[in-house]
């Protein structure tokens, strides 16, 4: 596996951390919480059909009845099952059996059962124990405490059962989990929201450590390669040092076009022209520092003088200073008549702005240097029209503003 797909599945693992620490959070906690609720559930229940049947048989009204009961069961049941049915709504149990000490039933909620032999054994109960689990009887399945009756001398003389259905048991289990599923829930959608929002944050930190990442590695082959040429450039100058000390001047020349060819010939004319040429290389320098670049079309047969240059510099550096990152310059004389061209991408000029825009003293940019604006475009319409010339501003192809002018060519 490549180290990039190592990466990725890194990164991966990291963004869905945080989900599935939360989906295992909720999911351990719910589950603990379901468990606890059904054991508390089913510690409640015994307690409650335990204190029903221990609270019943220390009843005097039990103990007399079951002490003569022998003689008479039919009998004891009129006077039980009443007391047994109340007991049953009011502690909310299924059913509440008393027997006699052979185990025959006195109460049961089924009046058949009424008068026969218990379904389950009572022997221990009988004999002095006391009971509490689950057993299936009669009605079904039913969580039951089994408590012995006392008489007097402490001598068992009867049973009391006392039961809930595991049915009811697990209903009031459903309905308590429920109401724990809203929370479970919530807290579930809760911790995926902030979990999502965290992945988010992560992988936004993922994305520029990338990007930085890149722009280091983009950096490091510029270096590399600066100084491969670095290297290759030092390694030319010694040359070229060599065959000058020497007094090899022509090989030193013939060294110098084989590594950079030099047309004089075929150069464009602003390459032919000394003053031009040292404008437009000194423009390129300063438009380069304010983050510009400058383009030139020069179609002229003779150099120009240090009035259109000094146009063509005001022009320039005004679309520079303007926020143009793109200057076009043009220059072509025809029948002695110079004819120039300043276009730039900046943001243009607006109307108001136009109209006085060549005025002395006014700029559209703010002064921070101390010593005053709005002279260049002051002297570059005074230059013009002294020279019988003229100067429009228009909208640029490229976006920003277009100065052109004509003036004639000295000779």
């Amino acid at each position: 596996m490549s180290r990039w797909s190592v990466s990725r599945c890194a990164r991966l693992a990291i963004l869905l951390l945080p989900t599935l620490l939360v989906l295992a959070s909720v999911g351990v906690t719910t589950s603990i919480a379901v468990s606890v609720q059904e054991s508390s559930i089913r510690e409640a229940t015994g307690e409650r059909v335990r204190d029903v049947a221990t609270s019943l048989a220390q009843l005097d009204q039990v103990r007399t009845v079951l002490e003569r009961t022998g003689v008479d069961v039919g009998g004891a049941t009129l006077e039980l099952q009443p007391l047994a049915d109340v007991v049953e709504r009011a502690a909310g149990v299924d059913y509440l059996v008393v027997t006699d000490d052979r185990g025959i039933r006195i109460t049961h909620p089924t009046p058949e059962l009424r008068g026969g032999h218990v379904s389950t054994s009572v022997d221990a109960v009988l004999a002095g124990e006391e009971f509490l689990g689950t057993e299936r009887g009669t009605l079904g399945r039913t969580l039951r405490a089994k408590v012995p009756v006392r008489d007097g001398e402490g001598d068992v003389i009867g049973s009391l059962s006392v039961g809930i259905l595991e049915t009811r048991i697990a209903a009031d289990f459903d309905d308590a989990l429920r109401r724990l599923l809203p929370w479970a829930l919530g807290a579930l959608l809760v911790g995926t929201l902030a979990s999502s929002a965290l992945a988010a944050h992560l992988e936004r930190r993922f994305r520029r450590l990338d990007a930085l990442a890149r722009e280091a590695e983009s950096v490091r082959r510029t270096a590399d390669a600066l100084r491969e040429q670095t290297h290759e450039f030092h390694t030319r100058l010694h040359v070229i040092h060599g065959l000058v000390s020497h007094g090899d001047t022509a090989e030193a020349l013939a060294y110098i076009d084989a590594a950079a060819p030099v047309d004089s010939g075929d150069a464009p004319a602003e390459a032919r022209y000394p003053l031009l040429r040292a404008t437009l290389d000194a423009l390129r320098v300063e438009l380069g520092g304010l983050g510009a670049e400058l383009e030139t079309a020069i179609d002229v047969d003779s150099d120009v003088d240090d009035d259109v240059t000094l146009v063509l510099a005001n022009l320039c550096r005004n679309a520079g200073e303007a926020g143009a990152t793109r200057v076009r310059c043009s220059l072509t004389m025809v029948d002695g008549v110079l004819h120039g061209e300043v276009a730039d991408d900046g943001p243009g000029i607006a109307g108001p702005t136009a109209d006085r825009i060549f005025a002395r003293g006014f700029s559209s940019k703010s002064d921070s240097t101390g010593h005053g604006r709005g002279v260049g475009l002051a002297l570059v319409r005074r230059i013009i029209t002294d020279r019988g010339g003229t100067v429009e501003l228009g909208r640029s192809e490229l976006g920003g503003a277009r100065f052109r002018f004509e003036l004639g060519a000295r000779s």
